[in-house]
């Protein structure tokens, strides 16, 4: 019986110390894309095993591979409005709640919420990759190209390469930023300032570290930032619901 007992304990501590090796293996992975130390990739991204396989499921992958956020980083929160009736159009246009967006992007944006962490922030993500055909049924309702993209031009977001977020606290607690998203209106404008000054400064925050890794704000939208480092064309896949 205490042979038994042994060989037990053995197998245990011989799957622990596999288990292990492998997770560290795979946060080796995050920190040759991201450019930093492990102790700041696990302030930023829970030490998950299915999260540390999918980092690693995209090593090889080409920078115009379409990535899921927050498989990427898990502290992302998701609101994706047009995957419910609560947007500008009153109508669901996903059929399933995605975040995704070019490899190249999703990993700069994965750097924009590692300094924003630092500060107290993360980010909560409206919309991301668009398909074409949404844009469409967007343009159908609200033709103004100041707030919708002319779908025969193509938006970033058709691209995946643009992104549209706000801050959260840590706690998931949305940052007040003046404006409802999809609000169309000169007080959503980057430039409009009869604000509050802690509204100001939290746009003036989220500007600073989306111009630090890349990103480009749009003229009449707070919310609205594409990377501008890379050039991808327009695409209509539709997203894959399957693994949802």
């Amino acid at each position: 019986m205490r042979q038994f007992l042994f060989l037990c304990l053995l197998i245990v501590s011989s799957c622990k110390h596999q288990e292990t090796n492998l997770t560290n293996s795979n946060f080796n992975d995050k920190e040759n894309f991201l450019g930093n130390t492990e102790q700041n990739i696990n302030i930023i991204i829970s030490n998950d095993l299915r999260q540390s396989m999918y980092w690693k499921s995209i090593t090889d992958l080409p920078d115009s591979s379409f990535v899921e956020l927050n498989k990427l980083d898990s502290l992302f929160v998701l609101d994706i409005r047009y995957a419910t009736s609560n947007n500008f159009t009153k109508t669901v246009l996903y059929s399933c709640t995605k975040a995704m967006l070019r490899k190249v992007v999703a990993l700069q944006l994965v750097k924009v919420q590692q300094e924003l962490i630092k500060k107290g922030f993360k980010i909560k993500l409206f919309d991301c990759y668009r398909p074409l055909s949404v844009q469409w049924k967007m343009w159908n309702v609200y033709p103004d190209r100041r707030y919708v993209a002319d779908p025969r031009v193509g938006s970033w977001h058709n691209k995946g390469l643009a992104v549209d977020l706000t801050l959260c606290d840590l706690n998931g607690k949305q940052i007040e930023m003046g404006t409802p998203y999809d609000f169309f209106g000169k007080e959503a404008w980057p430039t409009y300032k009869d604000l509050p000054q802690q509204i100001l400064k939290h746009r003036d925050l989220l500007a600073k570290v989306m111009w630090k890794h890349g990103f480009r704000p749009t003229s009449t939208e707070w919310w609205h930032y594409s990377y501008r480092h890379a050039t991808f064309p327009i695409s209509n896949t539709p997203f894959n619901c399957n693994d949802f």
